[in-house]
């Protein structure tokens, strides 16, 4: 059986009414909606190419910031990959699980935990980041290359 539209009962405002309440505002040209557009293609495009690798953005992130510091304690890492305490906490979790990571007490202050890549994480984080370069190619492709690098700009500039 098809579906209808229900009826307009009585107490539904005229379409009319409910255009001037809206005053021309179109929400698919708003920003915030188009940065989650952005953001919901590049994410798919992510989670496809990184599938092997099994590994989130956000678990990508944290990895790589590993890697590239070498020894960080997490409250660092959160800050260098904009996460919060709870969100750093969950995926330090995922990358220790997987051995990925390790924690050890930094030889200066015996007190401080640092994290670490380990072997496997090394090997995954350099498989991983020409997936990443693959990734930013296919998200950038509908820009050409001035486009590209004043989109880029105006990103940073807004973080």
């Amino acid at each position: 059986m098809a579906r209808t539209q229900p009826a307009l009962r009585d107490a539904d405002p005229p379409r009319a009414a409910s255009a001037a309440v809206l005053d021309g505002y179109v929400v698919e040209e708003q920003v915030g909606f188009l940065l989650r557009r952005a953001s919901q293609r590049h994410t798919a495009l992510f989670q496809a190419a990184m599938e092997a690798a099994d590994l989130t953005p956000t678990q990508f992130t944290a990895l790589i910031k590993v890697v590239e510091h070498g020894r960080l304690t997490q409250n660092l890492l959160g800050r260098l990959a904009a996460m919060d305490p709870a969100t750093i906490q969950g995926v330090v979790g995922r990358l220790l699980a997987r051995e990925l990571i390790e924690r050890t007490r930094d030889p200066m202050d015996r007190r401080t935990v640092v994290l670490g890549p380990t072997e496997a994480g090394l090997a995954l984080a350099a498989r991983a980041v020409t997936v990443a370069q693959r990734i930013t190619e296919a998200t950038l492709a509908p820009l050409d290359a001035a486009e590209r690098r004043r989109f880029l700009s105006l990103l940073r500039k807004m973080a």
